[in-house]
């Protein structure tokens, strides 16, 4: 792990390549509906950056232990996971 994008954006970026990054015109389709996806992402989250969403860097040893013991991934990750799959599903994704 990084710190650096969040992996529930992560992972609906791919959901958006599979469902559009295919064929000749993905770019033209693809790419503005992830610059979409990130932008009412970081509206809804404030950040897609996951230092910034858990308030520490789990690339380090102590921000991991940090994030570990303050149940982080536990409380603010499903909850990011949710905030990804709602937006897909308003975008109709």
């Amino acid at each position: 792990m990084e710190g650096e994008v969040c992996g529930a954006v992560s992972g609906a970026i791919m959901v958006i390549g599979l469902k559009y990054g295919d064929g000749p015109d993905y770019k033209a389709t693809a790419y503005p509906k992830a610059a979409e996806f990130m932008e009412r992402f970081k509206e809804k989250n404030a950040s897609y950056i996951c230092k910034d969403i858990l308030g520490c860097d789990i690339s380090s040893e102590a921000g991991m232990l940090y994030a570990r013991e303050n149940g982080l991934f536990k409380d603010i990750c499903p909850r990011m996971v949710e905030s990804a799959v709602d937006i897909l599903e308003d975008m109709e994704i």
